[in-house]
């Protein structure tokens, strides 16, 4: 009797997931957007099970909108419904993207020595908790072998250095052609890249590390942080563009400290920010909830 309801619930999401799709849309604001986008899904019969909108400004600014939906044999219907919609967005001057929840993202994630962000997301992962497919594991030492591959995940150990950089991404781009990465995440991987390998992955690549930038650049910053006696420290989240550390933030969050916390303490409370900030950033990407306007984001939570 168990098993007939397991299976009766499996297929019910099954169904759930190869009829849902999400829109996303970035147009000049004027009045009627909302209204031609919900007549357009009703033409096809389908049912909005989640709406967010944003404006920058009503009169003469951008209009940002996330729409989920529902909608029966939805996989035969997708491409009359793309072809439908190119009329709608030419007259609207619309940036759009169509996501098919039947069709998950591909991850890979790179890490160094510090596996504190890589162990959250294996965690997040393995709960179901993120919508994506791990495909690879990828890093400039061995110390995340051992857990990476008991989850039954590919790891690649490439040694990264400035003097073979460029064979390094080279061998990077291909892995990821490989296993057809859509989002790369860098689980405090501690490498600088290039502006080639950037521009391959644009807005496809997330970033974390610690929000003392711009101060305490550099090795050490809670050695720093601590002599110089800060009170608040956290973590920012961001997509990674040829700026260092300047992409468009996705997420930041921060916790209170004080004269008793010492350095040990400091980079403790600092790595449990850095766990959760990375991990819902990339909840918020693979869920296509973030759209980004120049170098900052839209984040529909």
């Amino acid at each position: 009797m168990q098993a007939e309801q397991v299976k009766r619930e499996n297929q019910q999401q099954s169904s759930q997931v190869e009829n849902r799709a999400r829109l996303l849309v970035k147009c000049p604001d004027k009045p009627g957007i909302v209204s031609v986008l919900s007549t357009f899904l009703l033409k096809f019969n389908a049912n909005i099970i989640e709406s967010s909108q944003y404006s920058s400004d009503p009169e003469n600014g951008t209009f940002f909108i996330r729409l989920e939906y529902h909608c029966e044999n939805l996989q035969a219907k997708s491409d009359e419904m793309e072809m439908a919609f190119t009329k709608i967005a030419e007259d609207y001057e619309m940036d759009y993207h169509f996501y098919y929840l039947n069709k998950r993202q591909r991850s890979a994630i790179y890490v160094s020595k510090e596996l504190h962000c890589l162990l959250e997301l294996l965690w997040e992962w393995q709960n179901g908790d993120l919508e994506t497919d791990i495909a690879v594991v990828i890093g400039n030492h061995e110390d995340a072998r051992p857990i990476v591959e008991s989850y039954g995940i590919p790891f690649y150990y490439l040694p990264a250095n400035k003097e073979i950089r460029k064979e390094v991404e080279a061998r990077q781009i291909d892995l990821m052609e490989e296993y057809n990465v859509d989002v790369l995440i860098l689980a405090r991987y501690m490498q600088i890249l290039t502006p080639d390998f950037v521009n391959h992955f644009e807005n496809r690549i997330i970033n974390i590390h610690h929000s003392f930038l711009p101060a305490f650049i550099g090795a050490k910053p809670y050695d720093r942080a601590y002599k110089r006696g800060v009170k608040l420290i956290g973590a920012t989240s961001h997509y990674v563009t040829n700026d260092l550390d300047e992409g468009p933030i996705i997420e930041q969050d921060v916790e209170r400290v004080d004269h008793r916390d010492d350095v040990v303490t400091l980079k403790k409370i600092g790595r449990q920010i850095e766990r959760r900030v990375l991990s819902k950033a990339v909840k918020w990407h693979l869920e296509n909830r973030i759209i980004v306007e120049g170098n900052k984001t839209i984040v529909f939570h």
